[in-house]
């Protein structure tokens, strides 16, 4: 497993402004929070790989601005607006192959649009198979607001989807949609490739790790035994740390907890 931080944290700072801060600052592993189309232009996609190669960063993910309107353009009765919308996403997963991104983050349809399972995974199918063309994994991420945000939905689009079901568990939005991030996660199993991961208390549902209760080395633990090459990217809203240095705080105490939980594993693995 692997360590990162969200560019997101950075927001408003441009995306290649937020990488950069982020690696000079020893993070070495890091979603890309696109923000703009133009974010993804060529020349700052090359800007961002010349970042990438100079502090030996490694982006594992990105993450779409455009997730308010996929209920408009992917679950609509209007097939042209998923061609465009399929379409449209398709440049990012050229990008992330430019960069090494493997993992597409997806929001997916909200709960004032909702449809049925089967059509709902129909259109996701269609968007996954897009991203197998770039070797590039479309995965579902839990949000409150949308139709991924119940548990006992996304136990449906694995009983549809098979092993086309991936998922990125954000604890924070589990917390908001009053379920356990640690039972979805032993719900969900290895159909979870990816986490966004933030601590929380009675103090607020997005705090910096270590500033609340959630049992953080347990849910890590239980990752490395569902998902051990998951990466697990610190995501916190601008408001809720005080500056850079939570950020390199929070990253320290997560690597040293993944290392912790995987040499624990190797020496269980090892033990006569």
């Amino acid at each position: 497993m692997q360590a990162g931080v969200s560019t997101a944290c950075l927001f408003p700072q441009h995306l290649e402004e937020a990488l950069y801060e982020l690696s000079l600052n020893g993070i070495a592993c890091s979603e890309l929070f696109v923000n703009a189309d133009s974010d993804i232009n060529r020349s700052r996609v090359h800007t961002m790989q010349t970042i990438m190669e100079r502090y030996g960063t490694v982006c594992p993910s990105m993450h779409p601005f455009a997730c308010p309107i996929e209920p408009l353009m992917l679950f609509s009765s209007y097939d042209r607006r998923v061609d465009d919308m399929i379409d449209y996403y398709r440049r990012y997963f050229e990008v992330m192959n430019k960069l090494g991104a493997s993992i597409f983050v997806f929001h997916g349809n909200d709960t004032r649009h909702a449809v049925e399972p089967a059509q709902y995974c129909e259109r996701y199918r269609r968007l996954v198979d897009a991203g197998k063309e770039f070797g590039i994994i479309v995965a579902q991420e839990n949000v409150e607001r949308c139709q991924s945000g119940s548990l006992h939905f996304l136990r449906e689009m694995i009983k549809l989807l098979g092993k086309d079901a991936h998922f990125v568990l954000d604890v924070k939005q589990a917390v908001r949609a009053s379920e356990s991030p640690l039972n979805m996660l032993h719900m969900l199993g290895s159909h979870v490739c990816h986490v966004h991961i933030s601590d929380h208390s009675e103090k607020g549902d997005c705090l910096p790790i270590g500033a609340g209760s959630f049992p953080i080395r347990s849910f890590l633990e239980a990752l490395y035994q569902y998902s051990p090459d998951a990466s697990v990217m610190l995501e916190l809203y601008p408001q809720n740390y005080r500056g850079i240095s939570d950020l390199v705080s929070g990253y320290r105490m997560l690597s040293h907890l993944i290392g912790s939980v995987e040499r624990r594993a190797a020496e269980k693995k090892n033990a006569p």
